[in-house]
């Protein structure tokens, strides 16, 4: 049972043809280099009009500009005016256009007539109607509303603007239920744990590249990847003339290929590491004094294996160093982290003296290698500590917030009072997610179930804990492709009665779904924001349809709740479609939106409008009017001031960065008692090692692995491309065409790296066949001996391994992977349960390799 890719794209074009008429039917048509029909010009020059929109490649999010000739989308640079990106784009941008223009996009509303579910099942979609498939959603909805178990229904995001608040929030909340289940944790809540359990801050920092001294990369690699790419690709090369680049990562990344040290440890060892160099930076008088304090007589008692008096040290903007000192760093030579992680002490204590030389000029850029494992929260403290030590949180050259962006907030009081009673109460019920249980705590800003577990909702929806889901939503999202243990997601997705997809193309996830409707492609065809930040500027930046839609399609965050609004007023629940009509008018005239398109608009207008009203001063750039914002295209803060948050305004328990957290001993003590157990309970059922006074501070836990050493030997690394459009560009020709961009790849094939040591031990040879198998499951892939990873690991591009997308990523549609293996296939199903995160890094993920 097979749908054949040929037969889905005949199915829904033949259904779109006479409606879609005068869009882009024909190849021609639907190809960005394709030869116009006006006056021409070379592609980027005369005629034509750069337009302004934001491409959402990656969480970098960069204001952008699309040329556009004859109605085309025909060549991507930045905002001329983003002080964020300095009107550059990185390689994704450009690739963009081979998305919108995509001929295997979905074109029309589909139905599955086939009631079995489950990978490699035939969904036997059919074309329908618009009307028709609102209409059966609703119809859906409504049984949920009747039988009064709305919570029964459930909305999931991918990726997202910031008009996500409709969909996200107004949508399920208004219908009475609890379960909007974000993407979040897939990607870096264990990273911001880091953050926020010591200075106090849950998000991404910043980092101040063109000022640092010394830079520490650790964990990522930011000129391919992790929220500031064009900034970073521009100042890295400056900053090589100035300053020392070390790179802790097992993989030699393209950033540790430029740098003065690369630190290839082994993963899951990354706590340790952090303690053996603040270790020698306190034990060699190195840290800032400025920041941290000082002993009362100066005279330094950080002596390695010995305690020192807490009442000796006076600090000024910390609190707990002598704490942490006694519990952990005091023990932790760079001889012992050496053994431990496989960094040799010598280096260990070059980087560590190297930083409190720079100090406080140094940027400790801390990404979700070190934080996304399954005991990774501490690991992230432990890195961002460093930043405390030396000084440099807040600081010149060092790790920054942001600066404020003054948009508006959803109105939670007119949400209110469009819930009914039903509403109130079932969206109060517990999530599916399960968060906030004791085994999974999730303390997100310190409070119990505060955040996400993304990649455990299937585990309730399989088991029906807490109660049954029967109504799904999933937009701009993959998860069967990308979470981790991607067979329990089919298992999970097989199991729901209703399942709706909103989605540019067929994917994995539309294989399970009952009705797929197709929506516009960020950046190109949609209204929509995003806040975003870097080089010391936070930007709010539009999105806006820069060409006319290639196919009838639809915007996802905002018109799908409008169009379901209106059908499930005509069935007698009209509490959404008034609230959306009263939260979402026009701010400049006050008229209510007649149609989804309007109210897209107009919601984007109230989001943003205290940026170009004139009415305050938003700190940032002047905008008169909305015509304005519109041909800008983005607005600029000013730049964020330095030690904004020194002098006790962080927003931590104490107001003070914290070595020992006061804050974290809070929401592990909250969690405790909503459970009635004590802390060490708490731990021990979360998956840490920890007990006692260690829970709250940084430190080093010992990687948990899935699968022996002899029936597993080596270590599994996943990275991400510089060509990964979030995963989305798979089905570019581009994509496999300059893959070599990537350090240690090859064009056209999956490749994994594995070093010339174990490549020998194994009898594998460079381009040989391989199979990789893991405790999660196998596939196959083509070997690169490379000596740019370390001995005993294999690493891997995520991205490819598609069983179900378009032609270029798979021939058999529905079926098989033709290019290689997910990584989520091989990395085993696991969380990092204190932040609710997927755990993808680090050393969990032991595989084997078979030459085939």
């Amino acid at each position: 049972m097979r749908i054949k890719r040929r037969d889905f794209l005949k199915l829904s074009a033949i259904a779109g043809a006479a409606a879609l008429s005068g869009c882009a039917g024909s190849d021609s048509g639907m190809n960005a280099l394709a030869s116009g029909k006006g006056g021409g010009g070379k592609i980027g020059e005369g005629p034509g009009e750069w337009r302004p929109t934001t491409c959402q490649g990656c969480t970098t999010w960069c204001p952008a500009e699309v040329f556009v000739q004859d109605g085309r989308a025909v060549k991507v640079q930045g905002n001329r005016h983003s002080k964020q990106n300095d009107g550059k784009v990185c390689p994704r941008g450009h690739l963009s256009l081979q998305q919108v223009y995509d001929p295997d996009r979905l074109k029309v509303p589909m139905k599955r007539t086939n009631p079995n579910k489950g990978r490699g099942v035939d969904p036997m979609f059919v074309p329908i109607s618009w009307d028709e498939a609102l209409n059966t959603i609703a119809d859906k909805m409504m049984e949920l509303r009747n039988a009064k178990e709305p919570e029964k229904f459930c909305l999931m995001r991918g990726r997202y603007t910031y008009m996500r608040d409709v969909i996200y929030d107004v949508l399920p909340k208004v219908f009475g239920s609890p379960n909007n289940i974000s993407h979040s944790s897939t990607c870096a809540e264990a990273e911001k744990f880091g953050s926020f359990y010591t200075e106090g801050y849950w998000d991404y920092r910043d980092y101040d590249l063109s000022n640092s001294k010394y830079i520490l990369i650790w964990g990522c690699d930011p000129v391919a990847s992790n929220r500031m790419i064009p900034a970073t690709i521009k100042r890295l090369g400056d900053a090589l003339d100035r300053a020392t680049v070390a790179a802790v990562d097992p993989r030699l990344t393209t950033s540790a290929a430029k740098a003065s040290e690369w630190l290839p440890l082994i993963p899951g060892t990354d706590g340790a590491l952090a303690l053996a160099m603040a270790h020698v930076i306190l034990s060699d008088g190195g840290w800032n004094k400025e920041f941290v304090g000082d002993f009362k007589d100066g005279v330094n008692r950080f002596k390695p294996g010995r305690k020192v008096n807490e009442t000796d040290f006076v600090e000024k903007e910390t609190y707990g160093l002598v704490k942490w000192w006694n519990l952990v760093v005091k023990d932790m030579t760079p001889q012992k982290a050496a053994k431990i992680s496989g960094v040799p002490a010598d280096q260990i204590i070059r980087v560590a003296k190297g930083m409190a030389a720079a100090a406080p000029n140094v940027a400790v850029w801390m990404g979700p290698g070190a934080a996304m494992q399954a005991r990774g929260a501490y690991s992230a403290m432990s890195v961002h500590a460093l930043a405390g030590i030396l000084g440099s949180v807040d600081n010149v050259g060092g790790s920054l917030q942001t600066a404020k962006i003054p948009a508006n907030k959803l109105d939670s009081d007119l949400l209110k009072k469009y819930q009914d009673e039903l509403a109130k109460k079932h969206s109060k019920l517990e999530k599916i997610d399960q968060r906030g249980r004791l085994e999974l705590p999730v303390i997100a800003s310190g409070k119990s179930g505060g955040g996400v577990s993304t990649n455990n909702a299937p585990n309730g929806i399989l088991n029906k804990d807490p109660y049954e889901i029967k109504v799904l939503v999933g937009y701009m999202n993959n998860f069967v492709f990308s979470s981790n243990g991607t067979d329990r997601w089919e298992r999970a997705l097989s199991s729901i009665p209703f399942t709706v997809h909103l989605t540019t193309n067929a994917s994995e996830f539309t294989m399970f779904a009952d009705i797929v409707l197709p929506c516009s492609v960020s950046m190109y065809e949609r209204y929509g924001y995003i806040k975003t930040k870097a080089n010391r500027y936070a930007a709010l930046s539009l999105l806006q349809p820069v060409i006319k839609p290639v196919w009838d399609v639809i915007e996802d965050e905002t018109e799908f709740p409008f169009l379901l609004a209106e059908k499930l007023k005509e069935r007698g629940f009209s509490n959404l479609y008034d609230c959306l009509v009263e939260m979402y008018s026009d701010p400049e005239t006050g008229d209510k939106p007649k149609t989804s398109k309007e109210m897209s608009v107009f919601a984007l207008k109230y989001y943003t409008k205290p940026l170009w009203d004139g009415e305050k001063d938003t700190h940032g750039d002047k905008i008169n009017g909305w015509q304005e914002m519109l041909s800008r295209g983005m607005w600029n803060s000013e730049a964020y001031k330095y030690k904004s948050h020194w002098g006790g305004k962080f927003a931590t328990e104490t107001t003070k960065f914290e070595f020992y957290s006061e804050t974290l001993k809070k929401a592990l003590a909250g969690h405790a008692e909503k459970h009635k157990v004590d802390i060490d309970t708490v731990m021990e059922k979360s998956n840490y090692t920890a007990r006692g006074e260690l829970a709250f501070v940084p430190h080093h836990e010992p990687s948990l692995r899935h699968g022996s050493k002899k029936d597993f030997p080596l270590l599994f690394i996943d990275y991400k491309s510089r060509l990964n459009r979030e995963g989305r560009s798979q089905n570019s020709p581009w994509y496999y065409e300059f893959k070599h961009v990537d350090p240690g790849d090859v064009g056209g094939q999956d490749t994994l790296r594995i070093h010339p040591v174990d490549a020998a031990k194994y009898g594998i040879k460079d381009g040989d066949k391989v199979k990789i198998t893991s405790m999660g499951g196998s596939g196959e892939c083509i070997a690169r001996v490379w000596e740019g990873v370390r001995p005993g690991t294999v690493s891997k591009s995520y991205g490819q391994g598609h069983w179900a997308y378009g032609r270029t990523a798979t021939a058999d549609f529905g079926k098989s992977a033709t290019r290689g293996v997910n990584n989520n296939t091989i990395i085993p199903w696991e969380l990092e349960r204190l932040s609710g995160s997927n755990a993808r890094n680090g050393g969990h993920a032991a595989v084997r390799i078979e030459k085939i």
